[in-house]
This record gives structure tokens, sequence and C-alpha cells, in this order.
């Protein structure tokens, strides 16, 4: 029934709002910090680093157990890991600052990094699957949840630490982490008719159009249509490649402004609470771009990512040089929008190119592509401001530079791809 695909697509949202506290580290790491003041900013960024790594990897774990163990072990799964890794967290002892890193590390970083990972697949696959009339729509909405779980919880939990303490919060998002997703995971991981009832009215379409069709040519269209890649074959295609470069060289680009919204926004004389903003910008453009990749497919979808992708480095640049506060701002809300593109556009790419029946491992897969990203920009923006004594003007027109190299493999992109 609808209501029942509604229904989960509206707990995985839920869900991932949850998961999204994975990106607020940002607002743990000063309170860290101020209990352990031998512990550098380096030493504390690394903490993000490692998480998402193993977000990645615990991404990849889940895409190959899924489709044994199903979603609501999955899920589950992931809610031992949290609950095992926010408590390690909450444990930690002042008084051993070297050692206590380390357990950071492992139960921030890697335990919680994975546990993360394995919701985000779950979740992702398995309601994706129940909307295959609509895969943008439906992977926007549950990426919004995750893109907005920071900013909409953040507040929330920064009050509590500086009320209860860090550590006490910890053990308390412990506890909620657990309830939610085990509750979750009996709602996303329960039976469902319609994904099936919807994949045999698509099977049926496309069999009808393969028995009716004369025409050669809309005969090797159709038949595209139903192709399944194991993850190794996609591995082996051409369009995978050039998709992942279009991906990271974007994912970059958004990287090298979202990581510093808030200082850019002071440098240039905008309130810091821009910074939120672009946040915002970054979860609500997520349904959007869904919305924009069913009803105008692919090509033009990236075409308008990329776009909005080398306005906000015109804009931004422009702004640099005139000071102009408008042009930031400009800049800023459109780097919001065009980070947001990326992860939609790969949900729905991957399942409309590669097929759905391994859709948990080949997205997984693609996933990893976050980590280069994730390296690139911050480490590109960091040497560029380094280099011009603190100004942006060289970060600014790197994200133009990145939109062109993203653009440029658009072409190409379309003369491989197959869907």
């Amino acid at each position: 029934m609808e209501s029942n695909r509604t229904t989960k697509l509206i707990t995985g949202a839920i869900l991932l709002l949850f998961c999204g506290l994975i990106y607020a580290w940002s607002l743990f790491r000063g309170f860290f910090q101020e209990a352990f003041h031998d512990w550098t900013i380096g030493n504390l960024s690394m903490t993000f680093t490692i998480s998402m790594v193993f977000f990645c990897i615990g991404g990849f774990i889940s895409g190959r157990l899924l489709p044994k163990l199903g979603a609501k072990v999955m899920i589950f799964l992931s809610a031992i890991f949290l609950l095992i890794g926010f408590i390690g967290v909450s444990i930690l002892n002042t008084n051993s600052p070297k050692s206590s890193l380390i357990m950071l590390y492992l139960f921030y970083g890697v335990i919680s990094g994975t546990g993360i990972g394995f919701s985000y697949n779950a979740i992702i696959a398995t309601v994706g699957k129940l909307f295959p009339d609509r895969q943008g729509f439906a992977s926007g909405v549950m990426m919004m949840g995750f893109g907005l779980g920071g900013l909409l919880l953040g507040a929330i939990v920064t009050n509590t630490i500086k009320a209860l303490g860090v550590f006490a919060v910890f053990r308390i998002l412990a506890v909620i982490m657990f309830v939610v997703l085990f509750v979750g995971s009996r709602i996303i991981g329960g039976r469902t008719k319609i994904a099936d009832a919807s994949i045999d009215r698509v099977g049926a379409t496309i069999n009808q159009e393969e028995k009716v069709s004369d025409n050669a040519e809309t005969k090797e269209k159709t038949v595209n249509l139903t192709r399944e890649l194991t993850t190794k074959e996609m591995l082996a295609t051409a369009s995978f490649w050039i998709f992942i470069v279009w991906n990271v060289v974007t994912n970059s680009a958004g990287l090298m402004v979202l990581n510093s919204a808030a200082p850019i926004a002071e440098t240039f004389g905008a309130p810091a609470i821009l910074g939120m903003m672009v946040s915002l910008c970054n979860g609500g453009g997520r349904p959007i771009f869904g919305g924009i990749y069913d009803r105008f497919g692919r090509s033009k979808t990236m075409i308008i990512d990329c776009a909005l992708q080398i306005g906000s480095g015109a804009f931004l640049t422009m702004g640099a040089i005139t000071k102009s506060v408008p042009l930031i701002i400009l800049g800023l809300i459109a780097a919001g929008f065009f980070y947001s593109g990326s992860p939609t556009i790969a949900a729905a790419f991957i399942n409309k190119e590669y097929g759905g029946k391994n859709y948990s491992s080949n997205f997984s897969t693609a996933n990893f592509s976050l980590i280069p990203a994730a390296f690139i920009g911050p480490s590109l923006s960091s040497a560029l401001i380094s280099a011009s004594d603190g100004g942006y003007t060289g970060t600014f027109v790197a994200i133009i530079v990145c939109g062109i190299i993203s653009i440029a493999t658009l072409p190409i992109l379309a003369k491989v791809v197959k869907n």
C-alpha cells in the first residue's frame, strides 16, 4: 500500500536525521579541547576524518551483508555499534590524554563511524527500492534527514552539553540512538508488498515493450533498463569511473566551503549564523535535486548542479574582490545547494545505471568517493588560504576551476552511459 512505503520513507528520514549527528563533530570538538588541553586541532580533526573513512567502510560491509541479513538486522547492528561507540567516548579519562585520544579514535571514529555506515546503506538501499517511480525524490528525502542531522539536533546537543557536560551527553545519546534505531529497524525491516508489486509492474511493462517493439534501437534501450550489474561488473565500466571523477571533484569543491562557512561569512562582515543557513540549503536541497532528477533525468540535473557550482565560485570571488556581503551570501547559499546535489544524483544514478538487484553493494562502493574528497577539498583550501596569508580568494577561484572540470566530464559520461 502507498501508506506503507510512505511510512518507511518518513521513518528512514528520521533515522538518518539521528545518524547525521556524525557530521556534528565540529560541535563536540571545542568541548573535548576544553577537557583535554593537550589535544591539538589536528588531533581532533583526525577524529572526523577517521569517522568518514569508517563510515564508507561500514556502508560497504552493509552493502555486502544486506542481501543476506536484511535491513532489520543491519540497522540493529548499527544500534549496537553506536551504543558501544558512544558509551566508550563517555568514559574517556581526562587524566590520560594520550591513551584517551586513541580511544576516541576507536570509539567515535572506527566503531561509531562503522555503525552509521551500516544504517545509512541499509536504509537508503531498502527504502529506495519501494520507489521505482520516484527514486530521486525518495533518495533526496532520506538524504535530507542525514544532511540536516547535525543542524537540527546540534543546538539541542550543544545546550545539553553546557548543562550536563560532554561525557554525560554521550551516555544519553548512546541510549537515545540505540532506542531510535532499534524501533526504526522494526519498521524499515518489516515486510511490505508494494516493493514487489512495483517491481513486478515495472518488469511487466518492460517485457511488454520488448514484445511489441519492432524497432531495434528501442529494444536496445529497453534491455538496458533491465540490466543488473554486480559490483565487479560495475567497476569494469567506464561510466562508473567517469561519474566517480565528477563526484569527487564536486564534493571536494563543496567541502572547501561547507567546513568553513561561518568563518567565511564573518571574514566578509556577514553574520556567522549564515553557516547554519548553508547547512540548511545542503539538507533542503537534496529532495529538490531528487525531484529534478525524476523529472528531467541525469544529464540536465548534473548540468544544473555544475552551473550552481561555477556560479557559487563566481559569486564568492566577486564578493571577495568587491567586499560585497550580498555576493558572499549568494555564493555560500549556492554552495550549499550544489553540494546537496551530488549524493542525491549518485543514489539515483547508481540505481538506474547498474540496476537494483545489487544496489546496496554498488551504492556503498560509490560512496568511497567521499574519502578522497574529504582529503582534497579541505587540504587544498587550507594550502590556498596559507599561501594568501589567510585570504579566501584562491579557494573561491578553485571552486570555479572544479566546476569547469566537473562540467567537462559530462559529455564524456554521456557517451558511455547506458541509462
